[in-house]
């Protein structure tokens, strides 16, 4: 039985998940920077920034939590700094 290659299926837009993962990356810097100025960032704002792709927003938003940033629920769609309350 034949099996996909993660590393070389075509995403949208032909890009393979490595390419994906590397733009999500380096959108990165500049939402911790709007974030740090305003906040927080909008889940509206990061998808319009992504071209509406679905995977990149996913990684972006995974990237985010990874750095320390509370991305929010379905209730606050919003990514912000992540506040500790037990400090």
């Amino acid at each position: 039985m034949d099996k996909c290659d993660r590393r070389v299926r075509a995403y949208k837009n032909g890009k393979t998940l490595e390419e994906c993962k590397e733009l999500a990356e380096s959108l990165n810097p500049n939402f911790k920077e709007h974030i740090e100025k305003n906040e927080k960032l909008l889940w509206t704002e990061i998808l319009e920034q992504v071209d509406h792709d679905e995977l990149i927003y996913k990684l972006t938003l995974k990237y985010l939590r990874r750095d320390g940033y509370d991305i929010g629920n379905w209730k606050r769609p919003h990514v912000q700094k992540f506040n500790h309350w037990f400090t």
